[in-house]
Formats: structure tokens, C-alpha cells, sequence
């Protein structure tokens, strides 16, 4: 059975819709986490995450889970001063009764490597990870 002939006018179009559906869905994805800017004002959404924020950090390739502070975020990648989330209670118990306990580490991870990212805010029945830690230990989080 032979294929039906394709006119190579419908291939281009195809190619040209492709193409400018990559780039709305990137330049989306970019302005919601606040990293696009139009007509040179921000897009101050609700979900903008900027440096100094506490956040949690989901990362693939290897599965990793992640409590920290932000400290860049760009096209290219986030840079965030940090520890696993698997430690936490660990770390909490060790710094709260003056134990030997690892620091947090600075480390950038490749935007592909970055499958979410949210600030850690707390709600009336929860408190946030951060807050859950200044409880525990006395000290400031971001002093880490």
C-alpha cells in the first residue's frame, strides 16, 4: 500500500508551529518563576521565586530532595546553599544538642536537572521546614 503524498508546503508549517509552541511554552515556564522579563517590567506573579528564599528543591537524575537557601537563579540553572531533605530531623537533633553535624553546600544544579521548586511556606496547621527548624534549635536558618 502506498503512503499518501505530503505537500513539503505542510512540512514547513508543521516545523514553524513546533517551533513557536517550544518557545511560548519556554518563554511561560521562564516568566512564571520570574526570569523573563517583558516590555522591561518583571512579571511579579505570585509564584516568583527570587535569591535569599528558602525553598525545596526537587531534582532528577538522580532523585534528589533538597532544603535550602537560594542564592541564584537563571536560565542556565539555580545555585542553592543547602542540605538533603532525607537529613533534616537528623540535623535539627545534631544542631540542637551542639553534635558534630554537616553544613549546608553550595551547589548549582543544571535548570534540565530541576523538576520543581517551591518556597517553603508554612500554613496554620503546618509549620514550614523553616520554621519547624528555628523551633527545634534555636538559630536562624539562613545562618547555616
Amino acid at each position: 500500500m502506498q503512503k499518501p503524498a505530503r505537500s513539503k508546503g505542510s512540512d514547513a508549517v508543521g516545523a514553524v508551529t513546533d517551533r513557536i509552541g517550544r518557545r511560548l511554552w519556554r518563554e511561560r515556564a521562564l516568566t512564571s518563576c520570574g526570569l523573563l522579563q517583558k516590555n522591561g517590567l518583571v512579571d511579579n506573579g505570585t509564584m516568583k521565586i527570587e535569591a535569599g528564599d528558602v525553598v525545596v528543591a526537587v531534582l532528577h537524575s538522580p532523585r534528589e530532595k533538597l532544603l535550602g537557601v537560594l542564592n541564584e537563579i537563571s536560565p542556565a540553572g539555580i545555585t542553592i546553599r543547602s542540605i538533603d531533605l532525607s537529613y533534616f530531623d537528623d540535623w535539627c537533633r545534631s544542631i540542637a544538642e551542639g553534635e558534630v553535624h554537616l553544613r549546608m553546600t553550595d551547589n548549582f544544579f543544571p535548570m534540565w536537572r530541576v523538576e520543581r521548586m517551591s518556597r517553603d511556606e508554612g500554613t496554620d496547621e503546618m509549620p514550614s521546614m523553616t520554621d519547624q527548624f528555628e523551633a527545634r534549635t534555636g538559630r536562624r536558618f539562613e545562618h547555616q
